[in-house]
């Protein structure tokens, strides 16, 4: 197990998924972009460091029928599957790190939010980016959240790289287009603020 699995194993091994400072009770601004993105009900969709997190709550809810979801802990994957209860048979479940992951199939939406800021090492990086270019075929759509520039400089105790959405297509590469970007302010649990931005770019 990496570095990388043990920290955020010992995260949702120890704080409910409401007490992390990431939790959205609704995941608003994501269900937004995936929508102008304008995928098929039958369309794969990707959930990067997804997490506990409630968006495959809702892309159940919308319809969407081909739901991954990504992620480092298995205890988070796990507390997710039991808050679905039935419905988690129909999304695949990857306990992996989307820096040495193995794509088996194509993605035409990928979605990330806030698990690419923490990689601070430009070759995880573009491991990452590698992967992500190995899942996305021409015409998918990505969607990368990370802490704006005036964003905080950790979370959970680690370092981030924060972005704009500049910077963040300069990681990504000349092959995919910005569409789209947003702010977004996030309100933590304990009623602190964080500042986001939300980018959406298609593969050319």
């Amino acid at each position: 197990m990496s570095g990388r699995s043990t920290h955020w194993q010992n995260v949702y091994a120890t704080k409910g998924e409401t007490e992390v400072s990431w939790f959205q009770d609704s995941p608003a601004t994501s269900l937004e972009m995936i929508r102008a993105a304008n995928p098929q009900h039958g369309a794969a969709i990707i959930d990067i460091g997804g997490g506990a997190s409630r968006l495959v709550d809702a892309l159940l809810q919308g319809g969407y029928r081909d739901i991954t979801v990504l992620d480092l802990s298995a205890n988070a994957l796990a507390a997710a599957r039991q808050r679905i209860g039935e419905a988690a048979s129909m999304v695949d479940w990857i306990v992996a790190d989307a820096t040495t992951w193995q794509p088996a199939k194509s993605y035409e939406v990928w979605h990330d939010r806030a698990a690419f800021h923490f990689l601070t090492d430009p070759h995880d990086r573009a491991a990452y980016v590698e992967r992500l270019r190995s899942a996305v075929a021409p015409g998918g759509h990505v969607i990368i959240a990370t802490f704006a520039p005036d964003g905080p400089e950790k979370c959970s105790g680690l370092q981030v790289q924060r972005y704009d959405s500049a910077s963040l297509a300069a990681e990504l590469g000349a092959e995919f287009e910005l569409m789209e970007t947003r702010r977004e302010t996030h309100h933590t649990p304990w009623n602190s603020t964080q500042a986001f931005q939300f980018s959406r770019f298609r593969r050319r």
